[in-house]
């Protein structure tokens, strides 16, 4: 097994500089809310009945758990719609957000460019491209983001405008305090995480530790459903391996069952359930529930607690932790973490297509 405390194994695989953004992770998400709170929305935008945020990979994960944190305070419908086109029920009291880090995503640009024939209010996240470009000439405002980085890596630059967007919308109340003490947070955390903090107690390097093997399928409830899933697309990227999401209460419903077979699998499987003292009563006892079942199939699991009093705090610590275990995971595997050769071979054979992706 690769030697985490090694610094030369960091030279060795991280050759795009992964680690920079993970240490800059608490720093972008204040300098993100800064900006948000200086960006001017058009009046009009708060006369709305739903938003639909449109967006792909790691530019629509932000709009997941903002629409989670959402569900708890607003009156309002939000719909994250991760394809071409668009809902039906678009009308002219609906936000469309598309959110697109590079500004080019197909998926994404077809959402929007069908945006434009609606009535709908329009507002775009981005950091270039077409997107941005299609923005100007239409008038439509842009929140345009500043910061370079693979976009799984530009997550504080998508999902921190939208709670400030949420916020001027009345969808979300200040969230100010909670951000000054996520960043507090953030802040601490990293330094239990950095590379230079040893193996025994690190404990990012650790948890990467216990999942190099294994297949990592990651529960989690609520607010934390959305986390998980932001889990699994992180080991699947930085880590280049198999990974899979599960949301509380749902998979007591069906997933328990298939504990059983096959038999093979059982001592590859390696369950992640992020778990915080916000949740709801009973989905915290199905969290125990489910503990023993995986006990008793002899399958492995360890519960993720998140930190902080605050929901942003609570989901932030947990991203955090996520993104640097992938990254261990990703040494150990002896892979470069930045590279996604699999998504570029995707996006050039579509792009040899004739097909329109209208």
């Amino acid at each position: 097994m690769v030697d985490l405390d090694n610094a030369s194994v960091y030279r060795q695989f991280d050759k795009s500089g992964m680690l920079n953004h993970l240490h800059g992770f608490p720093e972008q998400c204040q300098k993100a809310w800064e900006k948000v709170l200086k960006f001017e929305l058009p009046r009009e935008y708060t006369k709305i009945s739903n938003v639909v945020i449109v967006g792909m990979g790691g530019s629509a994960i932000g709009g997941d758990i903002a629409r989670r944190l959402a569900l708890t305070e607003s009156k309002l419908p939000v719909w994250v719609h991760r394809d071409y086109g668009l809902p039906a029920f678009v009308d002219a009291d609906t936000l469309v957000i598309a959110s697109s880090y590079s500004g080019n995503t197909e998926e994404t640009l077809s959402a929007f460019t069908e945006s434009l024939r609606t009535p709908a209010r329009k507002l775009v996240i981005t950091s270039g491209g077409k997107l941005k470009h299609l923005a100007e000439n239409e008038g439509i405002p842009a929140f345009v983001v500043d910061y370079q980085a693979p976009p799984r890596a530009a997550f504080p630059h998508n999902f921190i405008p939208l709670v400030g967007i949420f916020q001027k919308l009345g969808l979300l109340g200040d969230k100010s305090a909670d951000l000054l003490e996520a960043v507090d947070i953030l802040n601490k955390l990293s330094g239990d995480f950095m590379e230079t903090r040893p193996l025994a107690s690190n404990p990012a390097k650790q948890l990467a530790t216990r999942l190099w093997g294994h297949v990592a399928v990651i529960y989690g409830a609520e607010m934390l459903s959305e986390v998980a899933r932001r889990w699994k697309t992180e080991f699947n990227e930085n880590s280049k391996a198999w990974a899979f999401f599960e949301s509380f209460p749902e998979l007591n419903h069906n997933a328990v069952v298939g504990y059983e077979f096959p038999l093979e699998v059982k001592e590859r499987i390696f369950v992640l359930m992020l778990r915080s003292s916000s949740l709801r009563p009973r989905n915290l006892l199905r969290y125990d529930i489910t503990a023993k079942l995986l006990a008793k199939a002899g399958i492995a699991y360890e519960f993720v607690d998140a930190r902080g009093k605050t929901a942003l705090a609570q989901v932030l610590s947990l991203v955090l932790l996520g993104d640097y275990s992938s990254f261990y995971l990703s040494i150990l595997n002896e892979v470069d973490p930045t590279s996604t050769d699999a998504i570029n071979f995707v996006k050039q054979y579509l792009a040899r297509s004739a097909i329109s992706s209208d």
